[in-house]
């Protein structure tokens, strides 16, 4: 996948009724669906979630969360936005807290989509995996 105009997965306070969503992408977006995250295990933040990716193959439950396509004129400047939130400075920067990751979400009925997903930067999931909190079920909603 490349730098193509991906729908934005998102499992923390950017999913509907946080407060980020509100901030962020009230008004801004086409459509809003369930999806999870495979491959992936969801960790306490202080005040939002981290995604971390699991070693491939990774079985368990993933990453609970939704697909947010944005609405027409709306991508480039969300992309912005969001990758400014998520302090994710381009690909292999140090100063990245999350990385920006083209994965594939599952609809509920278990079809793939391609996906902008943010997922804590190397560092941070290193730290995450040796100390962090897990959050059972991958859901930050039920957390």
């Amino acid at each position: 996948m490349s730098e193509a105009e991906l729908p934005f997965f998102v499992y923390g306070t950017l999913r509907p009724g946080e407060y980020n969503h509100d901030l962020f992408l009230r008004g801004r977006t086409a459509a809003e669906e369930p999806a999870r995250l495979p491959g992936a295990v969801l960790y306490e933040g202080p005040g939002y979630p981290y995604a971390v990716e699991l070693p491939a193959p990774a079985a368990g439950p993933g990453v609970v969360g939704e697909l947010i396509t944005p609405a027409a004129g709306q991508y480039r400047d969300l992309l912005d936005v969001l990758d400014r939130l998520e302090e994710y400075h381009g690909p292999g920067r140090p100063r990245n807290v999350y990385d920006r990751v083209p994965r594939q979400a599952l609809r509920p009925d278990g079809t793939p989509v391609p996906a902008w997903v943010y997922v804590a930067a190397g560092p941070v999931a290193a730290e995450l995996r040796a100390t962090g909190t897990l959050i059972a079920g991958g859901d930050w909603l039920r957390r």
